[in-house]
């Protein structure tokens, strides 16, 4: 963990790749940004809403058999291959690139997730609190092409009763979540850049590792926060700052970079 110095009025902390918790249990390639399962860090239990922040690859034909959750808003972003999804609610959906899956585990589901065909699927697990408990589960699907996030900023999560965003199971606009939270996807091509304004006061950015499983120094795609933190690809940064502050986020690679950024209360 590092502080970085920066002439912008937001704080950076670089969480680096490689500190990140996980393990390689062969069927499951699994990095963990926060304390998860056998990885527990009391400096990174949780940031705002966001409790869990996986990035997993799981093999053909194996996958997380059938669990319960409950009193999490729990979503999945798709990177590259198929992952089967079945639950207590009775829904069945392979899920591609592009799709963002989100449960609302509310008082309580059972659900199973597999690797759909014969390639490894690359996905980020994430889970929030809600800020309600008690809540009937709920499931919702969302899809956002690359041409759409293609240089831009696309909203894919927001709160319920913010602008855009219907509780409709499959819809246009981001899908619905009951913690204080908004989650941006945005794939940046080289020499370009987008701008962030805060919503809130918390930001998490995370750089989603496209170029393959590396537990090692991050390397691949590089990105650059108002002009003087740099960070590549698994690397994340955690800031503070003010609702309207901005982050320009700048890729400062020769490969596109794909990268989330979390606006949190």
């Amino acid at each position: 963990m590092s502080t970085a110095a920066s002439n912008s009025p937001i704080q950076f902390v670089v969480r680096p790749s490689e500190d990140r918790g996980g393990d390689n249990h062969g069927w499951l390639k699994t990095f963990h940004t926060f304390s998860f399962a056998g990885y527990q860090d009391p400096k990174w239990s949780s940031f705002g809403s966001l409790r869990v922040l996986n990035e997993d690859r799981v093999e053909p034909k194996t996958g997380f058999g059938t669990h319960s959750h409950k009193e999490f808003e729990i979503f999945s972003y798709l990177v590259s291959g198929e992952l089967e999804h079945k639950d207590s609610m009775g829904n069945t959906e392979v899920l591609k690139r592009g799709d963002l899956q989100m449960t609302s585990a509310g008082t309580g589901i059972r659900h199973s997730e597999h690797s759909h065909g014969g390639k490894q699927v690359h996905f980020l697990q994430i889970w929030s609190v809600p800020s309600t408990r008690g809540l009937t589960p709920k499931y919702f699907t969302r899809h956002f092409t690359d041409q759409e996030k293609q240089d831009k900023l696309v909203r894919i999560v927001a709160p319920i009763g913010a602008p855009g965003v219907t509780e409709a199971r499959e819809a246009e606009g981001p899908a619905p979540v009951h913690s204080p939270l908004t989650l941006f996807a945005t794939i940046i091509s080289p020499s370009k850049s987008v701008v962030h304004t805060l919503g809130s006061k918390k930001v998490h950015i995370h750089v989603v590792q496209t170029s393959g499983y590396n537990t090692g120094k991050s390397s691949g795609a590089s990105i650059r926060l108002n002009g003087s933190t740099s960070i590549s690809e698994g690397d994340a940064v955690f800031g503070t700052g003010e609702p309207g502050d901005k982050i320009e986020i700048e890729n400062t690679g020769d490969i596109p970079a794909e990268v989330l950024v979390f606006d949190l209360d």
